[in-house]
């Protein structure tokens, strides 16, 4: 097994710059969510170019190719790279920025793209060193719901041929580049979007009394609804309730009919899940008719919370430990975010890990931000350990 890791080592090393010129190229293009032609085209282009078996328009942007090595059908693994960007105008001041104005690789889907097709030109050059197939899933519309995972599975991308097991990486600005991280067990907890209309009667702001004020509704709602996490939930469930998003059309004299509200709910017990939500809704709904007012509630359900297999991510870990080096790998705490690729969880033995990307001689700002950027030594790092991972998982 020395003998391949040094062999993938020397291929990374070989392709880091070819692979970063790739990273930029989709830095320079992003596309939103389930938009994603162009990216995919590209992809394609490149597919071909490695004379690599793929299939095209799967949820209509999405691309899977595939790797066999000798005996083909002896057992399939995945490995997954979301290819979507988020609606943020982009502020480095770098060669390769965003030329799509209001889009931007702003959570380095880029990244993880630039990244897969780097491991499949590797692994396309190493058939003869594993038996079995290597399916690679360019997954579009992660960052938006039902989200392209939910989608992809629907449209049969875990069938034919079924994959036993599936890998996933995600970059990490908390991590400097060279490093990566693993969990076992639980690690990123589903999500809700909620949305809240309150409804009162408006009128002059000097006549109070003859008004039903939405605004102080939505005040003791947001207050009311505190109790759900703080009173509602068992201390040792993680859970989180938060607002981001009031919105009232009133002004210094005016009253408004109604506030809308937006937030989110995330937790990491399903049971709880469904309770809170009912707790969400009561408390919303009996606060604004108990000030005289209405509050319609819509829950709308989101990515379930994502669950690593502990055989399979010891595994990995213990290869990454091998391949980088012990000092390089670490553990991972849990996490609030939320990612579709917990669908693949639910489905089959899944292990999603990060990699760092973080500078470590300048400050780094974080995911969903106009100055997000990686050290792209993190590359190198990223194309060489997924090809290990995914080799010791075919040989073991």
């Amino acid at each position: 097994m020395n003998e391949i890791i040094q062999l993938i080592k020397q291929k990374a090393t070989n392709y880091k710059a070819e692979v970063i010129a790739l990273r930029r190229h989709l830095h320079q293009y992003p596309e939103l969510s389930f938009n994603e032609y162009n990216t995919a085209e590209f992809i394609c282009q490149k597919l071909t170019e490695y004379k690599v078996e793929f299939q095209k328009g799967i949820v209509k942007t999405g691309v899977v190719a595939f790797i066999k090595g000798k005996n083909p059908d002896e057992k399939i693994i995945a490995l997954r790279g979301d290819i979507d960007a988020l609606p943020i105008q982009e502020e480095n001041e770098v060669d390769y920025c965003s030329k799509n104005t209001g889009v931007m690789h702003a959570c380095g889907h880029d990244v993880h793209t630039a990244s897969l097709l780097g491991v499949i030109k590797i692994l396309s050059e190493l058939t003869d060193k594993f038996e079995g197939t290597i399916k690679c899933i360019f997954q579009p519309g992660e960052e938006k719901l039902p989200g392209g995972a939910s989608l992809m599975i629907k449209e049969g991308v875990l069938k034919n041929p079924s994959p036993v097991a599936i890998f996933g990486q995600h970059v990490y600005p908390q991590l400097t580049a060279g490093k990566v991280g693993f969990r076992k067990g639980m690690y990123m907890a589903s999500t809700d979007e909620l949305y809240l209309t309150i409804i009162g009667k408006g009128g002059h702001a000097a006549l109070p009394h003859l008004n039903v004020d939405p605004i102080m509704i939505a005040a003791q709602t947001l207050v009311a609804l505190q109790q759900v996490v703080s009173r509602g939930a068992n201390p040792i469930t993680p859970s989180v309730l938060s607002f981001g998003k009031i919105q009232a059309n009133g002004a210094t004299n005016v009253i408004p009919d109604k506030v809308y509200i937006e937030g989110t709910f995330r937790t990491m017990d399903e049971e709880w899940r469904k309770a809170a939500h009912k707790k969400i809704m009561t408390i919303a709904e009996q606060t604004a008719i108990a000030m005289g007012g209405k509050c319609e509630v819509e829950i709308r359900k989101g990515y379930p919370f994502l669950v690593n297999d502990e055989e399979l991510t010891a595994k990995a870990q213990e290869a990454a430990e091998l391949f980088l080096g012990k000092d390089n790998v670490v553990e991972l705490d849990v996490r609030m975010t939320a990612e579709d690729f917990a669908y693949y969880s639910q489905e089959i033995p899944a292990c999603f890990y990060r990699l760092g990307t973080a500078f470590k001689d300048k400050p780094n700002s974080g995911l969903h931000t106009p100055n997000f950027n990686i050290d792209e030594a993190a590359i190198e790092t990223s194309i060489g350990l997924m090809s290990w991972l995914a080799i010791n998982e075919l040989t073991n």
